[in-house]
């Protein structure tokens, strides 16, 4: 999805998502989210017709006003017709919603994973209002982190200073890409912006400002304002940041912020019918927007404009100015999971972004920013995703899998990538070192690094890992030079120790790589009967790319015996051959095997991903 570059308030309905007040990182405010809560008497649910249910600003919300026919249960409506009464309330204040949650206002509380997690050890300090979560609704796609040129990978950010609004997911996603490389909260320095965007205390604004700060995180209208796009540069011209570019998206960092429901202990173990049909009904509606906007985006279709105009109704046109653009786009920011994403939430063993996985890391961030003095967990949802209230009544529960990315387009794109423009598009690299004539990477030398290879295809679930096999040019330069003697297209001057080779009159800096190689294949050396470099520069391109295959056999293999699904075509073997060497011109053993190597990256593609109705 993109947007025209001058709507600077496109998507703010998202930013509001974002807008939590009062939940603010200790490490700057001292405060826990307790003491920002404040005191709140524990009450009963007693209002339940209609039932409050409160909704945020976010593309996922959507349905749940589709369903429910607007702020109040429409006749002829999805949740109508499951016999359900509600009353949505707007949510984009967090902890006020957490005080109603806790007084009895409403059952429910609506927010991501990581915010749950702030809010965990106040919902857990009595057993009535301890959190079921008992459905996911999305996953984003519309969230960014802009960096400096300095910038080049994640690992870059040690030391760096980053600005991102108080509160709200975006602290969930920078955990996530630090710890990407290894990284926490402590290893960075941290401002935090009061407003998300449109402000002068805006991250965007405030890195705009200041050149001190490395980067920031902002929403989708913010990042084309300081670099024009996922894939580009900012100039310096027209608001630009000379330089910036996007150094992660949730458009790539798939699997980081995860949209739920939370429902309180004691309403649900009184309610459990009723809240499998809020939770049916909601994904009856997720389905039909689906479809409505495929139909909208082929050919047109009134009901969804409907559903566009039914938001901007209720958002506000400061939010929603205009349908197309901004209705349309907040929808396009997030991935609906439906059904069989739920079924993997909360079900499926080795599910790397599952619930367990996802309230672990909740708790962990909650943690370490002192937002609760202990860890209180969740109760993952006890409803039976095989009942017929789901099964028969919903359309779309089958799970159908298929290859996220087209290997041969892929491929295409990565073999064009070299040099800065590779650098550009890499997240985030590593390397391991393999002995001449390895042929086999066995899991018990190299599962450290396989396991991370599998927690990065898993968390970046629409990037590529490229698996990139690297040799030694000892071999190859060592040929060219017999050749150019033999053919007499080199001349020696020196002894040995200080030889140097003359080429068309001039010294021949065996260095530089690149010039070797453009002579070689150029044809430079050719015509030699015992020695034929441009023949050896190919076999080694051969042997590192069979090198990059086994790897990649041998981490599908690894994952398999774990029980944790990888999509192979996310994990992408790439022959480099001599072209990259660490060390151009090696004079000893040791030397040569820092080329013996195979060079991880993990890099935004511009090939398509595979569309499907839910990302799960």
């Amino acid at each position: 999805m993109t947007y025209p570059r001058d709507l600077i308030r496109a998507c703010l309905a998202a930013a509001l998502l974002f807008t939590f007040a009062g939940l603010l990182p200790p490490p700057v405010h001292a405060q826990s989210f307790k003491d920002q809560v404040g005191a709140v008497n524990v009450r009963p649910v007693t209002q339940t017709n209609p039932l409050n249910v409160p909704f945020i600003t976010w593309g996922g919300d959507m349905a749940t006003f589709y369903a429910n026919g607007g702020l109040k249960t429409k006749p002829g409506s999805i949740f109508q017709r499951q016999g359900l009464n509600l009353n949505l309330t707007a949510g984009d204040d967090f902890t006020q919603q957490v005080r109603d949650y806790m007084s009895g206002k409403s059952p429910f509380l609506r927010g991501t994973v990581r915010m749950m997690g702030a809010a965990s050890e106040v919902i857990a300090s009595d057993p009535r209002t301890k959190g079921v979560m008992i459905m996911q609704l999305t996953w984003s796609a519309g969230d960014h982190c802009v960096a400096r040129g300095n910038v080049r990978t994640v690992s870059d950010l040690r030391g760096k200073t980053v600005v991102l609004q108080q509160g709200g997911p975006h602290m969930g996603m920078l955990d996530d890409i630090l710890k990407t490389a290894g990284l926490s909260y402590s290893d960075i320095t941290v401002k935090w912006a009061k407003d998300l965007t449109a402000t002068p205390n805006s991250p965007a604004e405030m890195f705009r400002k200041d050149p001190n700060i490395a980067a920031c995180f902002v929403i989708t209208p913010d990042m084309f304002g300081l670099c024009s796009g996922l894939h580009d540069r900012g100039t310096g011209a027209e608001g630009t940041v000379r330089d910036a570019r996007v150094l992660v998206s949730t458009a790539e960092l798939s699997k980081s912020i995860a949209d739920v429901y939370i429902c309180r202990k004691d309403f649900y173990d009184a309610n459990p019918a009723l809240v499998q049909k809020f939770v049916a009904g909601y994904l009856k509606a997720a389905e039909e927007v689906i479809d409505l906007k495929k139909k909208y985006e082929a050919s047109g279709s009134a009901d969804y404009m409907k559903l566009l105009q039914l938001t901007q109704n209720i958002y506000g046109k400061d939010v929603i100015p205009t349908l197309e653009d901004d209705a349309h786009g907040l929808l396009s920011d997030c991935k609906f999971v439906g059904h069989p994403g739920n079924v993997a939430f909360f079900t499926k063993q080795g599910n790397l972004h599952g619930f367990e996985a996802k309230q672990k890391a909740a708790l962990d961030l909650a943690a370490e920013l002192k937002l609760a003095s202990f860890r209180a967990g969740f109760v993952p949802s006890p409803l039976n995703w095989n009942d017929p209230g789901f099964l028969k009544y919903l359309s779309k529960t089958e799970v159908v899998t298929k290859p996220r990315f087209e290997s041969s387009e892929v491929q295409k794109e990565l073999s064009g990538l070299t040099g800065s423009a590779l650098d550009d598009k890499t997240i985030y690299s590593f390397t391991i070192n393999f002995q001449p004539n390895q042929e086999n990477f066995p899991a018990a030398q190299y599962g450290a690094e396989f396991n991370r290879v599998v927690e990065l295809a898993d968390q970046y679930g629409n990037a590529v890992i490229a698996i990139r096999g690297h040799a030694d040019p000892t071999k190859t330069l060592k040929e060219m030079v017999q050749a150019g003697m033999e053919t007499g297209i080199l001349q020696q001057q020196g002894q040995k120790g200080n030889r140097r080779y003359l080429y068309q009159g001039r010294a021949l800096d065996l260095k530089a790589t690149g010039n070797m190689l453009k002579l070689i294949e150029g044809g430079a050396f050719a015509g030699g009967v015992k020695f034929r470099p441009a023949e050896t520069m190919h076999a080694a391109l051969n042997l590192s790319q069979g090198r990059a295959k086994e790897v990649q056999k041998s981490i599908l293999d690894f994952a398999k015996n774990k029980g944790i699904d990888v999509d192979a075509s996310q994990i992408q073997p790439v022959g480099v051959g001599i072209r990259e060497p660490v060390v151009a011109r090696p004079r000893t053993m040791d030397q040569a095997k820092q080329n013996m190597r195979v060079e991880f990256r993990l890099v935004r593609v511009k090939a398509e991903v595979s569309e499907s109705d839910f990302d799960f």
